[in-house]
């Protein structure tokens, strides 16, 4: 699966310094995971797992199914004080790289210049982290102190 690429990036710095969840996914099938929480003196957890072709292929599904390499990022907010979303996906010969302030809700869609493509994009992040992240729990144990 040379053409497929993907990686997603949410954080803020704050009070506790920078905080971030990103993955990445190669061609490959290895994917990168980190999550850095300096809340009550969270350490960082950085995990690598190469993954079959059938979840690439899964993967390539969810983003194809999602309609987001149709969108475009420029009526989107722009990342603020409260943070930044980054997603950046090759896919065959499309490539799409988009950055925009961090979204607590569906309903903070609505407010944007385009709220149906924010919209597309909010739920596909939703549905990445779900897939990382039981992807991340199914390889090891990660248990909160």
């Amino acid at each position: 699966m040379e053409d497929f690429y993907l990686r997603f990036y949410v954080g803020h710095k704050g009070k506790f310094g920078h905080e971030f969840l990103e993955f990445e996914f190669r061609p490959d099938g290895k994917l990168r995971y980190a999550n850095n929480s300096n809340y009550k003196n969270d350490t960082m957890i950085r995990k690598e797992v190469y993954v079959s072709t059938a979840v690439l292929g899964e993967l390539r599904r969810i983003i194809v199914e999602s309609d987001i390499m149709q969108e475009d990022d420029k009526q989107w907010p722009l990342p603020n004080a409260v943070g930044r979303q980054e997603l950046e996906v090759v896919l065959e010969n499309e490539h799409i790289s988009f950055s925009t302030a961090k979204i607590g809700s569906a309903a903070d869609c609505e407010e944007s210049q385009d709220p149906e493509g924010l919209r597309a994009f909010y739920y596909l992040v939703q549905d990445l982290k779900c897939f990382v992240i039981s992807l991340i729990s199914l390889h090891f144990k990660i248990k909160p102190i």
